[in-house]
């Protein structure tokens, strides 16, 4: 299933630098500009007796808080709410609750069952009854996502993988949150893939409140499905080693587990380079993932000389060709990974590729200059380029690359103008405050701030996913 949100933080330059992902987030929110994809979405909160009265209650601010940020209504997004201890109660329906009133105010009155912890039991009930269409889901459909967040802070006392596998394949996503001394494992085995973006933890209820933001970003009009023509150039030199290529590897099937893989969504190329240009496989072969990252492991490692510049050719001049897969009019964005000098010169081949309209993204580890990276990149040059010393520590870069942008055809139409009117605005302001210019874009252009999501920012510094 396709994720609801896609986690992570880059080509939202729709108002430049000058204003904070923070402050366009609030200000889309408070506007009402969020429309989010039709979601029957059903919290599954555990409220065993090792969840103490006042700490059900932070449980509780939590789901109001996420609910307030959500585009509540018959053909938007849909909730219910299953508590479950020993037994499982459906507290909240969504054939009953309509509104962000009628639900925040029927969350106020669910009280803890305390008893065991059977969370085996709540996700088959929620798959059985919470998103049946008796209890108000919608019938499965490719244009509704069906999402369940878990909250739990123990060791579930029944089998929870073969259950969560079924919803799975039902099509529901599932977000796992841990609390305290949860047993990670089991929320890996709740948790829809990619791990990293469906598992949280928290060391306790008290903060869990920090985890709204992700999940308000994340039901905020996900952007996960535009048609892009994205191509990965990768560094296979000698001195990047066969250990570290296959962690390479790996972070390409991590942005690909991110992106909308079909016929009319995102196409995938890879290029690979060392002292001469090999076209792994062109835009356009595969159009599934499974398909895609198969291909990705099968690539061998050239291991010889570092030729950027005739990457970088090669990239402008024949992977984004008609007749090498690409599309007319679709966004084509290149990402470049090197990890050390060029041993030629990259500047003319950088300039030729931003000047045919390629979204060039750079990124470097280990030994790559600073100075080329700044080449490579598309302006904003700081959301364009990206560094880290470790091969492990790649996967962080995976989470921050956000490569798509936004599907909703009416929705993109108006984007269009309001990023234009952005881009003059800014032109013409200049050095202006940054307050200036983003109150003037909001009053300029009343649609939608699309936002991807899943910046796993906010709690992710504790994941268990994190920390392996």
């Amino acid at each position: 299933m396709t994720p609801t949100v896609p986690l992570f933080l880059l080509l939202l330059g729709l108002i430049g630098a000058q204003a904070t992902f923070d402050q366009r987030m609030a200000a889309a929110m408070a506007a009402g500009l969020c429309k989010a994809r039709p979601t029957d979405l059903v919290f599954i909160v555990d409220s065993s007796r090792s969840v103490r009265p006042s700490e059900f209650e932070q449980v509780k601010v939590f789901l109001t808080n996420v609910i307030n940020g959500l585009n509540v209504g018959p053909n938007a997004t849909r909730v219910g709410v299953v508590n479950y201890a020993s037994r499982v109660k459906n507290e909240v329906s969504m054939k009953t609750h309509r509104t962000k009133i009628a639900l925040v105010k029927a969350v106020s009155k669910i009280e803890p069952l305390s008893t065991g912890t059977m969370t085996g039991s709540a996700i088959q009930f929620a798959l059985n009854v919470a998103f049946s269409e008796a209890e108000g889901a919608r019938a499965k459909s490719p244009d509704v996502s069906k999402v369940a967040i878990i909250v739990t802070d123990g060791r579930p006392q029944d089998n929870v993988k073969d259950v969560a596998q079924r919803a799975r394949d039902a099509g529901i996503e599932i977000f796992a949150i841990g609390v305290g001394r949860v047993d990670l494992t089991t929320l890996r085995q709740m948790a829809s893939e990619p791990l990293d973006d469906h598992v949280d933890y928290v060391e306790s209820y008290s903060v869990i409140e920090k985890l709204t933001k992700k999940f308000q970003e994340a039901f905020c009009a996900p952007c996960g499905n535009a048609a892009i023509d994205a191509v990965f150039v990768i560094d296979g030199s000698k001195s990047v080693r066969p250990e570290n290529f296959e962690l390479v590897k790996k972070w390409i099937n991590q942005i690909i587990d991110k992106l909308e893989v079909s016929e009319k969504n995102a196409h995938v190329g890879l290029v690979q380079y060392s002292s001469t240009v090999k076209t792994e496989f062109p835009l356009g072969q595969y159009n599934n993932k499974k398909a895609l990252k198969e291909a990705v492991k099968k690539m061998d490692y050239m291991e010889r000389g570092t030729m950027t510049g005739l990457a970088l050719h090669h990239t402008a001049d024949n992977v984004f060709n008609i007749a090498q897969g690409a599309r007319p009019g679709v966004q084509k964005v290149a990402i470049v990974f090197t990890d050390g000098r060029s041993q030629d010169y990259i500047g003319d081949a950088a300039k030729k590729a931003k000047n045919l309209g390629l979204e060039m993204y750079a990124v470097g580890v280990g030994n790559a200059l600073e100075s080329e990276l700044k080449q490579i990149a598309s302006e904003p040059i700081g959301d364009h380029y990206f560094y880290t010393a470790d091969f492990k520590a790649m996967s962080e870069i995976a989470k921050k690359l956000q490569i798509n942008k936004c599907e909703d055809p009416c929705e993109c139409d108006s984007l269009v103008k309001f990023q234009k009117k952005v881009e003059d605005a800014l032109q013409a302001l200049n050095k202006k405050t940054r307050e200036y210019v983003e109150e003037d874009c909001l009053a300029g252009e009343q649609n939608c701030l699309k936002t991807p999501m899943q910046l796993l920012s906010y709690g992710s510094a504790h994941s268990p996913c994190c920390v392996q």
